[in-house]
């Protein structure tokens, strides 16, 4: 259990979502369910009737901002899983001397042992349970901050190409909306290449052969049309 609490970082997901974009009789605005209403709200016109889809998720790690404020913000929470996972190292290693010396001990030693391993394993629980909440605070500050931004583009795009509904497929059925749809309907990759180049960002340097950090999801991110979130992680509500 105390080795699962040190991987906060991988545990932690976006509490956010474009729930649909919609049009209705020539008007839409995006809907954002964990952003405050305002006057300013972006409405695309037009009488569309195409079905689009777009993970929001995906969107936001996936664009060049995101890759740079979520990297920045993984390489700031690494003193504090390096302090929780010394904790845990030296709960382990009290339970090793219990394991192994324990029959050798008198009853008030023994008891002393428990009691310090007890305290310890409460005190790292605790310390895990904020540091998890601090680093999913802190990915949906940065989250909301470029949905704010991407929402309208998205819009923009629903209008000026005849679409009149356009689903979110960050959290797959049931938990989401869609059972299913083609990879021909994901407006994803488009989304992500017009706010990079709307956001003028430069796309995050990396050595040759590496890969793309994990997701605060967990897995690999991929801007492809259609792709999914590893298996077994879901977007709290």
């Amino acid at each position: 259990m105390t080795s699962k609490l040190v991987r906060f970082l991988t545990a932690s997901a976006f509490a956010f979502s474009i729930t649909v974009l919609a049009q209705t009789e020539g008007n839409a605005a995006a809907a954002l369910p964990s952003a405050p209403s305002s006057p300013s709200a972006p409405v695309a016109t037009g009488s569309g009737s195409k079905i689009g889809t777009i993970n929001i998720e995906q969107a936001i790690f996936a664009s060049n901002e995101g890759q740079r404020d979520f990297e920045a913000l993984s390489k700031k929470l690494e003193p504090k899983q390096t302090e929780l996972k010394g904790q845990n190292d030296e709960i382990d290693s009290l339970k090793k001397q219990l394991n192994t010396q324990g029959d050798k001990l008198n009853d008030e030693a023994r008891g002393n042992l428990v009691k310090q391993i007890e305290q310890k394993q409460k005190s790292l629980e605790r310390a895990a349970q904020d540091a998890r909440e601090d680093a999913q605070n802190q990915q949906n500050e940065i989250a909301q901050k470029i949905l704010q931004k991407m929402a309208p583009l998205i819009v923009k795009y629903a209008g000026d190409n005849g679409f009149g509904l356009i689903f979110d497929t960050s959290n797959p059925w049931p938990n989401g909306p869609v059972l299913w749809a083609g990879p021909t309907l994901d407006i994803t990759k488009t989304i992500v290449d017009s706010y990079n180049a709307q956001s003028g960002v430069a796309a995050p340097l990396r050595p040759a052969g590496t890969t793309r950090p994990s997701s605060p999801t967990g897995g690999t991110k991929s801007t492809a049309p259609g792709a999914t979130k590893p298996a077994g992680t879901t977007t709290p509500k």
